[in-house]
């Protein structure tokens, strides 16, 4: 087997560290005072300068829609396997992948678009994403029903006429509370009667309909990720045309399938990132510290951390890398049970090494003074965002067992 990174992509990857040291790690601190500023000025829903600023120079770097692999409009666009270490870099600091036009959940749509909307749709919506013109939002979650099993989605689509009613409310709503989101993709009930799975769709809504009402943002263990924000969307008698529809009536779940594939793998990508960026503050701060008479980095319990965080680190970088490997190989469908595995793994293992990593640094690493602790709540929402634990846990169990089923019927 071939570990090595192409050539190609350790040359991005340099270039990529470098951009982060000449123009991320510096704005870090510029980045939450902005927020802050714009909070004290009363609203906090502000497209950040900061970020406006550094996207014309990460396209000048040829840093830019990394992400989309075999599309004709994006044909900067690399492989799942090639995306993956530099994915892994943006994972570092959280506001970063936006700078690249590499963030969630605009990667999804943009992919959701190139797949499986018309020519006409991706002019409208696609073509300014990709240059990072306008955001967008995916509308899926449900205040009413258990989301992690996509069949419940209540949220109406009827057909009237030449256009779709659509009538629900959705939440965590990703991406709505910035300025900038200008449509959504939304998924919702259009075949009531149809076999379970091919109840439902999804259609492509422009965020200024009416009938349209963002009631409110919702916190994540206190912070409001504003101006992205996870937002409660309400849709009353929305009205849009049928040309909107994705791919056809019933063929939503479909989608979703095929949509949160790569957002599932990007989410581990970045996971491994958080998870190498504390482990070197973890490193960092033990040896700046002294308690009880030595560095705390000599502390065998401090030692034992260490070393079990490299190792996991290295584990979940191997398992995601395979998952790329066959998605770019043998597709996604194929490769279902490494992308449900390493969505388990990489969110958890980051979790434990972000987790000893604010233990090192005590009280402060509770504080906005590091960013673990930010790291550490974006983190605990991927166990539940793109499928909760359980629900990939019993997948990968049905089809382990599926295999000893067919053994046995032979």
């Amino acid at each position: 087997m071939q570990f090595d990174y192409t050539p190609k992509v350790k040359e991005m990857q340099g270039r990529l560290l470098a951009f982060f040291e000449q123009h991320i790690y510096p704005n870090e601190r510029r980045y939450l005072d902005e927020i802050r500023s714009n909070r004290e000025a009363g609203n906090a829903w502000v497209a950040t300068r900061v970020i406006e600023e550094l996207k014309p120079l990460a396209r000048e770097a040829g840093l830019w829609n990394l992400f989309l692999p075999r599309s004709t409009r994006a044909p900067e666009g690399l492989s799942n396997l090639e995306y993956a270490p530099l994915c892994e870099i943006m994972g570092r600091v959280p506001w970063s992948p936006e700078v690249f036009n590499c963030s969630a959940p605009d990667t999804g749509n943009m992919e959701t678009l190139e797949r499986y909307a018309s020519e006409a749709l991706k002019d409208r919506w696609l073509e300014p994403l990709l240059r990072g013109d306008i955001r967008s939002a995916f509308l899926m979650t449900e205040p009413a029903v258990a989301s992690s099993d996509a069949t419940n989605i209540a949220c109406s689509i009827e057909r009237d006429g030449d256009q779709y009613v659509i009538n629900g409310t959705k939440w965590w709503s990703s991406g709505a509370g910035d300025p900038r989101c200008k449509v959504y993709i939304v998924m919702g009930k259009s075949s009531p009667d149809a076999p379970r799975h091919a109840q439902q769709s999804m259609i492509v809504v422009p965020a200024d309909t009416p009938g349209i009402s963002v009631k409110r943002p919702l916190s994540v263990y206190g912070y409001d990720d504003a101006p992205h924000g996870h937002m409660e969307i309400e849709l009353r008698n929305v009205r849009v045309p049928v040309s909107n529809l994705l791919l056809g009536e019933g063929r939503g779940f479909e989608i979703a399938q095929g949509r949160l594939g790569p957002g599932r793998i990007h989410h581990c990508m970045r996971s491994i990132g958080a998870a190498e960026r504390a482990l070197e503050l973890m490193c960092t701060r033990s040896l700046e510290r002294t308690a009880f008479g030595k560095p705390i980095g000599e502390q065998g319990v401090t030692q034992e951390r260490i070393a079990q965080a490299r190792c996991e680190i290295e584990m979940t970088r191997l398992l995601t890398l395979k998952a790329a490997y066959m998605m770019d190989t043998v597709g996604n469908k194929a490769a279902r049970a490494e992308i449900a595995m390493i969505k388990v793994v990489a969110p958890n293992m980051a979790l434990q090494v972000l987790d000893w990593a604010i233990q090192v640094h005590g009280a402060a690493g509770v504080s906005d003074d590091f960013p673990l602790a930010y790291a550490w709540a974006n983190q605990r929402t991927l166990r539940l965002a793109d499928g909760p634990d359980e629900v990939h846990r019993n997948a990968i169990a049905r089809l382990e067992l599926n295999r000893y089923r067919q053994m046995q019927a032979v």
